[in-house]
């Protein structure tokens, strides 16, 4: 048991990025206490167990990847700053992925971890789109996209400058924003350009175990640090005085005071921690969009049913591509599809069981107000209408009941149990569309990282909490 009650450093949430601030700082000799309200670390990427499976929930690639060698990646970078290993990782890659656009995927771009498949892809498919789809390629790549002091550009504005096709730019926009976008219908340009490289010119691998192989080395980095961490212990207020944090309150009625402090859990959520004797600014909105994500456990591989050739399919069913929260409690015309059976594990490697992914859009106030007993009716029926809707963009099976007889167990998570396991206000797995890239708050010593402070995906989780840590502790001390 903990005794201490005075840190250099408090961290308040064990996710990604929470983990990576305290193992940047305990390697600096800060003392550093991470308070995680739940049992598990992980955050949005974390697993749980349902009768003696477990299942993992947020990872469905880890992006970002690049082979050894290549120098100057966020991949290299976070590996550098926490002393990680690359090998430790244990990163498999993908075999190929899709975007799938029309009832049927008619129109569909083809993607690996080498970005001349998607070049080549775009010119047979998009012949006059060819030059300007470079134009914007190189504009990428020279984008300083880590600026803290960057203007918000319009993304969907700056990708028209050279891509004239309305399908293609659509199709360019849906990987991206489903694995970052808090935004709905455009992104700020700096994150589209997060996303773009680490989804198309970097790429996807997965640990043959899943995300509890990147929370173990994670703990085990901060445990050798010497960082302590406090789990089932959340943080109930922030007691703030003449503009700075005194005090973190427990939920368990401890007090514990620390020079600064670090908020992982999102930027609405942190502002409604903070008691002040002075009126409060106005409490910024939470994100408007989150997802459901229905698991399907299969008694034989994907390939076994014909479906061993893609890794994620990210598909649309319509003429134009809708990020924004449905009126409906889902919107199937959209989402990915990930077969983690489908990444190159090398000879002899496969997991276990099948596995079969799909998330799609979701509405929290759909959810987050039923009855339990309509909630389980329409976490059933929508379960139902997902796996329809998917399977239309994977090949045709060969029988209609083959994939029911294949089928050992399901689960489903909707925007209710992203709010219930993870803190995050509205099921906003993204969290506000409204990033602070500085990470400062009203309170001097009080900083946020992670999803709100605006690097994107799994890699960047972890880089915004060194680089907060970096910034406002690790280089002032």
């Amino acid at each position: 048991m903990n005794s201490r009650s005075h840190y250099d450093v408090a961290v308040i949430g064990a996710g990604m990025s929470g983990l990576a601030a305290g193992i940047r700082l305990a390697h600096f000799g800060q003392r550093v206490c991470i308070f995680e309200r739940h049992n598990t670390v992980g955050g949005l990427n974390s697993f749980y167990s349902l009768a003696g499976r477990r299942f993992d929930v947020g990872l469905h690639a880890m992006t970002n990847y690049v082979r050894p060698g290549i120098k100057g990646t966020p991949l290299g970078k976070l590996l550098r700053q926490l002393r990680i290993d690359r090998d430790e990782f244990a990163l498999c890659e993908q075999k190929q992925s899709r975007v799938a656009f029309g009832p049927h995927g008619e129109t569909s771009l083809r993607f690996t971890n080498d970005f001349a498949v998607l070049e080549s892809e775009v010119a047979a498919h998009f012949p006059k789109q060819a030059d300007g789809f470079r134009r914007l390629t190189a504009l990428v790549r020279s984008y300083d996209d880590v600026s803290l002091d960057a203007a918000p550009v319009s993304a969907r504005a700056a990708v028209r400058e050279h891509i004239g096709d309305p399908l293609l730019e659509d199709m360019l926009f849906c990987p991206v924003m489903y694995y970052g976008s808090a935004t709905e219908r455009d992104m700020e340009f700096g994150q589209f350009v997060i996303m773009f490289k680490a989804l198309f010119l970097e790429g996807f691998a997965r640990p043959f175990d899943g995300v509890r192989v990147i929370l173990r080395v994670l703990l085990e980095k901060y445990r050798a640090a010497g960082g302590e961490r406090r789990m089932k212990c959340g943080v109930k207020h922030i007691v703030a005085h003449d503009g700075r944090a005194t005090a973190l309150m427990l939920d368990t009625g401890e007090e514990i005071t620390a020079d600064h402090v670090i908020s992982s859990i999102g930027g609405p959520e942190t502002a409604r921690l903070i008691l002040s004797g002075h009126r409060s600014p106005p409490l910024p909105p939470p994100g408007r969009l989150s997802f459901v994500e229905t698991i399907t456990i299969l008694d034989r591989e994907p390939a076994a049913i014909g479906w061993g050739s893609d890794t994620i399919i990210f598909f649309n069913d319509s003429p134009r591509f809708h990020y924004e929260c449905p009126a409906e409690q889902v919107d199937p015309r959209s989402g990915v599809i990930c077969i983690p059976n489908n990444f190159d594990y090398g000879p002899g490697q496969h997991l276990s069981e099948g596995i079969f992914r799909c998330t799609c859009l979701a509405n929290y106030e759909g959810w987050a107000h039923l009855p339990e007993e309509a909630y389980r009716a329409d976490k059933a029926r929508w379960y139902a209408k997902l796996q329809r809707s998917a399977q239309r963009f994977l090949p045709k099976l060969p029988s209609a009941d083959l994939l029911a007889q294949a089928t050992v167990t399901t689960d489903m998570f909707t925007p209710r149990t992203i709010t219930k396991f993870t803190g995050h206000l509205g099921g906003a797995i993204y969290g506000a569309a409204e990033k602070n890239r500085q990470g400062r708050t009203a309170l001097s010593n009080l900083y946020l990282c992670g999803t709100d402070q605006g690097f994107l995906g799994i890699v960047g989780a972890m880089l915004s909490g060194i680089s907060m840590a970096n910034y406002h502790i690790l280089q002032k001390s």
